[in-house]
């Protein structure tokens, strides 16, 4: 499929912001079953700094400066990238049981997959919990495949929790989601992140885009689209395996990837520092344009 996404993000302050430095994780990866054609920023006020760099996880990272006073901030990018069809069958390996997948990892006999620890402890949005170990455990049943489990495990976040907008932002712990069984596509991925570091197994958090259709005989509405997430688990000889329990679905041609970490603030779309603004509004438009 051939996609043009365009992600708009607009800034209106109170007061002047007399100066912002800001890093941006918003273009399309490069890679995999994806291909990015094109990605184009259009900054304004127009940024007096303006850099590219390549992340610790592979991620590419736009950077820019705006040394101007300035009452509002609008950022856009105008991408273009081309997704293969996932396989229709699973790899040779995926089969593999979970608890031979947590062996390996914990010995680590090679360098790549000693590179996977960091994936396995902690981090500062989805860090293990015996609670969390003990629903993970009821997917993943002695003996049975890390893919079976993991889907198991989807299949069960996405029955048991409520997608609610308005129940969660970007700052609720991961506690607090799974004491009221509510949230967004962001909490559903740190769940899943976290039950997986429970059992001791590698997983990551993806952030990208998802192709939505609108109802039959309806136009697509322009901006309608968000941005996604989802998680992913680490099989060994095999690689990062994918999953969308928003979705209740392993990820097609109509998910764009953006970027991969260990947790939402490994990968955050645009961050910075600013002086001056006083309170201020943001306002997201995201818009995912099949081109075939």
């Amino acid at each position: 499929m051939r996609y043009r996404i365009t992600h708009t993000t607009r800034y209106r302050y109170t007061t002047p912001v007399t100066l912002c430095h800001n890093e941006a994780r918003l273009t399309p990866a490069d890679g995999g079953r994806q291909v990015r054609r094109r990605s184009v920023f259009t900054i304004e006020p127009s940024p007096k700094l303006f850099d590219e760099r390549t992340d610790y996880f592979g991620n590419q990272v736009t950077y820019f400066g705006v040394e101007v006073p300035h009452a509002h901030l609008t950022v856009t990018v105008v991408s273009e990238v081309v997704t293969e069809a996932a396989p229709t069958q699973l790899p040779l390996g995926a089969d593999l049981a979970w608890e031979e997948v947590r062996e390996r990892v914990r010995a680590a006999g090679d360098p790549e997959l000693r590179t996977l620890h960091q994936y396995v402890l902690g981090s500062p949005l989805a860090a293990p919990a015996p609670a969390l170990r003990a629903y993970g455990l009821e997917s993943f049943t002695p003996g049975r495949s890390v893919m079976e489990a993991t889907a198991d495990l989807m299949h069960r976040i996405h029955g048991d929790f409520v997608y609610d907008p308005t129940a969660t932002s970007v700052s609720t712990p991961l506690a607090r989601v799974w004491e009221e069984r509510r949230g967004v596509c962001q909490d559903f991925a740190h769940l899943a992140i976290a039950v997986l570091r429970s059992l001791e197994l590698p997983a990551g958090y993806v952030s990208g885009y998802l192709e939505t259709l609108p109802p039959p005989g309806q136009p697509k509405l322009v901006g309608a689209d968000a941005s996604h997430a989802w998680f992913a688990v680490y099989l060994p000889d095999v690689g990062w395996m994918e999953f969308d329990p928003t979705n209740d679905q392993m990820p097609t041609e109509q998910y764009v990837v953006v970027a991969r970490g260990r947790d939402y603030a490994d990968v955050a779309p645009l961050k910075g520092v600013i002086y001056g603004g006083g309170a201020h509004d943001m306002r997201v438009s995201v818009d995912v344009r099949n081109l075939e």
